[in-house]
């Protein structure tokens, strides 16, 4: 028999050994998590691992805030917002006046105030025609609760970049003026200021009772628009509302001397 030569032996013996070498490779996972991560690859993650990492499921923040109690001549008035990702969601009187008419009233006008405020994002909602005490005080009570959320806001983030608060008052700053005593009554006056202009004024003191009520409620209005109009205190004085509107333009100069003119 011939004797096989040694070098073929060498030769066949290499091949053997690259071929069980090649096989290993072959049956290696090659979702090996070091080398998925050695070559760029990011593992996939459970839900709950991504949810995790997301710090929740990223509902905006939000709660309720309540303004607050006004008191109106036929009885105290208090609004209470909702507020979840800047936006006013809900609004609700907790307090309205009641008893007599009264009840027919705040049934009447209530709940068009209340989507009022969702719809407009703003205290600057329309007087209920037959309920302008009820909503004279629902503004108002409204206007601070906006104010609270605001702060709130404020508190939670100083480090953040300012963000829109509720209400649509992203930089406001509501001032009021000091009391300017009137032959029938004082007169006090609020504004609501944003990038150097008066978006809002309210008189939150004005003569009352007898004919005083019904100069107030003509006059008021009127002088609230004059000085968003005008936005300063030279505003024009309602006829038949003399003192009403000389202590109104009193107040409104005291309050913008303290929001910086």
């Amino acid at each position: 028999m011939r004797k096989s030569h040694p070098v073929r032996r060498v030769v066949l013996a290499t091949a053997a050994t690259v071929s069980g070498v090649v096989l290993m490779l072959s049956l290696k996972p090659s979702t090996d998590p070091a080398s998925a991560q050695a070559g760029g690859a990011i593992p996939q993650q459970t839900a709950a691992a991504q949810e995790s990492a997301q710090g929740g499921t990223g509902a905006a923040a939000g709660g309720a805030v309540t303004g607050d109690v006004v008191q109106t001549q036929y009885g105290p008035v208090q609004v209470r917002i909702t507020v979840s990702g800047n936006r006013i969601t809900k609004a609700e009187a907790v307090q309205a006046p009641k008893g007599g008419e009264s009840d027919q009233k705040t049934a009447l006008s209530v709940p068009k105030l209340n989507q009022a405020v969702v719809a407009k994002q703003s205290p600057q909602i329309d007087t209920v025609s037959g309920a302008t005490y009820t909503s004279e005080g629902y503004k108002k009570s409204l206007q601070s609760a906006i104010d609270k959320a605001n702060q709130a806001a404020s508190q939670a983030q100083p480090s953040a970049q300012p963000s829109q608060p509720a209400g649509g008052a992203a930089a406001a700053k509501t001032v009021t003026g000091t009391v300017a005593q009137t032959q029938y009554g004082p007169v006090q006056v609020r504004i609501t200021v944003s990038g150097g202009k008066i978006t809002k004024a309210e008189a939150v003191q004005a003569p009352s009772g007898g004919t005083s009520s019904q100069k107030t409620e003509q006059s008021v209005p009127k002088l609230n628009q004059e000085a968003v109009a005008a936005g300063s205190a030279d505003i024009d004085t309602v006829s038949g509302a003399t003192y009403t509107s000389e202590g109104y333009k009193k107040s409104l100069q005291s309050a913008l001397d303290q929001a910086g003119g």
